[in-house]
């Protein structure tokens, strides 16, 4: 048996999950799970649906045969086979997401490969060395950030990558970079946005006596830490925790709401909705 998942969104209108089913069975395919969330404000349905084949298929004999299907309903759809997506992972000095997505990916349980880890700094080379992975050491200064952005797009495009993962990189990228890597790059931002943007964030929310820390993973768009949320995790704390324990607890905050990103990305349980997202969870 194969497996494959077949994701999509159209104009709400009845019969779309009929067409769908029905041309999974006449196809010979079993449903192994199905989700599906109607946008009663928009007038739009998503869908997610897993199957497995016990004849030979492939996601473009899938496609071909569906394009029918789908232009009936005005559907934008995509199927996926098993195969593991790809990453990038980028990172600075703080080694706290790497290290969880590292874990994660050799236990089995991230959903990807992690195919190398690139930085603007040194810090992290042993880490990612230790886990066996290629390191790649991008410099960036004012005068040369369009050398490194084309340097990272050189890797993109080198090793196959499926998803750029900003593990705590501290670099604004550019509009452009912003736009080649649109729905393909997540990042992790310090806090519950909104709230608390810029430099040291845990110290902001402790000079406002905050009762909860978090994280917000989403999606890299040119409007700074503004693009579509996938995730977000909090913890609460309270009067007794200094700027260093806020700093723990966020640091395991954004761990958890990173990995949870990059796995449901993967796993394509992640539509996108203007700039919100649906999350088959």
């Amino acid at each position: 048996m194969t497996q494959f998942t077949l994701t999509l969104h159209c104009p709400e209108r009845s019969g779309i999950v009929h067409a769908v089913t029905t041309f999974l069975v006449s196809n010979g395919c079993d449903i192994v799970e199905h989700q599906q969330f109607d946008d009663d404000v928009h007038g739009e349905l998503f869908l997610r649906t897993e199957f497995a084949c016990a004849g030979p298929a492939t996601v473009d004999d899938l496609t071909r045969e569906f394009d029918v299907v789908a232009r009936d309903y005005a559907m934008r759809y995509r199927f996926s086979d098993r195969t593991p997506d790809r990453l990038l992972v980028m990172v600075s000095k703080a080694g706290h997401c790497l290290n969880d997505l590292l874990f994660r990916w050799r236990a089995g349980a991230l959903g990807a490969e992690i195919a190398l880890v690139a930085s603007n700094h040194e810090d992290l080379r042993p880490m990612a060395e230790a886990a066996g992975l290629p390191f790649v050491h991008i410099p960036v200064a004012p005068a040369t950030k369009p050398e490194a952005e084309q340097r990272l797009l050189d890797l993109v495009r080198e090793h196959d990558i499926d998803l750029v993962v900003l593990a705590r990189y501290m670099q604004v990228l550019s509009d452009e970079l912003c736009q080649k890597l649109q729905g393909r790059a997540i990042n992790i931002h310090h806090s519950f946005l909104p709230g608390f943007k810029g430099a040291k964030p845990y110290a902001q929310a402790y000079d406002r006596g905050v009762k909860y820390v978090g994280a917000t993973a989403h999606y890299v768009t040119p409007e700074l830490d503004e693009g579509p949320i996938i995730e977000q995790e909090v913890q609460r704390v309270d009067h007794s925790h200094s700027p260093r324990a806020l700093a723990t607890v966020g640091r395991d905050a954004e761990a958890l709401a990173l990995s949870r990103a990059v796995r449901w990305h993967c796993e394509r349980r992640v539509l996108l909705n203007g700039n919100r997202t649906v999350v088959f969870r």
